[in-house]
């Protein structure tokens, strides 16, 4: 966590350096279900997005959450309140403008806490080569590969420290108006372990600042203990609120 905090101080230091003429967009999302009667089920999705454009910098923010907690039989045959799922996910990315604007370098970090995956915790930083392939009034895509490191603690207490190559793209296809198809995926390439994510969502405008959106997140490391699974899937449906 605290090489995450120094990667995101160090990306806010080069904005606050940065020319004055910038734009800063932020969208708020939450999820909440509660079930009662044969199961009963409360669980919440929230997450914050930010992106901000300087003159000289591209920056992006992100912050998501996910707790679950499930009514469960314990050994005596008593009904309890048992947490099921409990993750929390950080990142920050700037990315240095070249001579030309679409080509940049760019500065990663991202931090991971998850409760109940083999991954304790998970923390990356790299930099390389960012790219604005294209943008206009349909469709947007950008790509990132540079080497870095990967800092991880399994739930027993082992250390998965490497060396990785990280590669990313963002593509968004604005169907109209008012909704819009995204998709992201990155892969982080190790030694010890590559950690993949990937994220489809669809968003479509309710009214005013405030968007329905549907979302399926995979999550996937290929060196997990026996018991555990390799791919984690998040499916949800939540309302996004755009701050700015």
């Amino acid at each position: 966590m605290k090489k995450l905090l120094i990667a995101t101080a160090v990306l806010a230091s080069f904005a606050a350096t940065a020319e004055d003429d910038k734009t800063f967009t932020m969208d708020g999302e939450f999820g909440l279900i509660f079930t009662t009667g044969n199961t009963e089920t409360t669980s919440v999705n929230a997450g914050l997005k930010a992106t901000q454009e300087l003159q000289g910098w591209s920056n992006e923010y992100l912050v998501q959450g996910l707790y679950k907690q499930d009514q469960v039989t314990n050994a005596d045959g008593e009904e309890v309140d048992e947490t099921t799922a409990q993750k929390l996910f950080a990142s920050a990315q700037g990315n240095y403008k070249l001579e030309n604007p679409d080509h940049r370098i760019f500065v990663f970090g991202s931090y991971e806490d998850d409760r109940f995956s083999n991954f304790k915790s998970q923390t990356t930083i790299a930099a390389g080569w960012n790219q604005k392939v294209w943008e206009d009034d349909t469709s947007s895509f950008d790509y990132s590969i540079g080497p870095g490191y990967s800092f991880a603690e399994t739930q027993a207490g082992e250390d998965f420290d490497s060396v990785i190559v990280r590669g990313a793209f963002n593509y968004a296809w604005f169907i109209s108006d008012t909704s819009k198809f995204t998709q992201t995926f990155s892969t982080e390439i190790g030694s010890d372990n590559t950690k993949s994510r990937a994220v489809t969502a669809l968003t479509a405008k309710i009214s005013g600042n405030l968007s329905m959106k549907l979302s399926l997140k995979l999550d996937h490391n290929s060196d997990v203990a026996d018991d555990v699974d390799n791919l984690d899937t998040e499916t949800a449906v939540t309302l996004v609120y755009s701050f700015f």
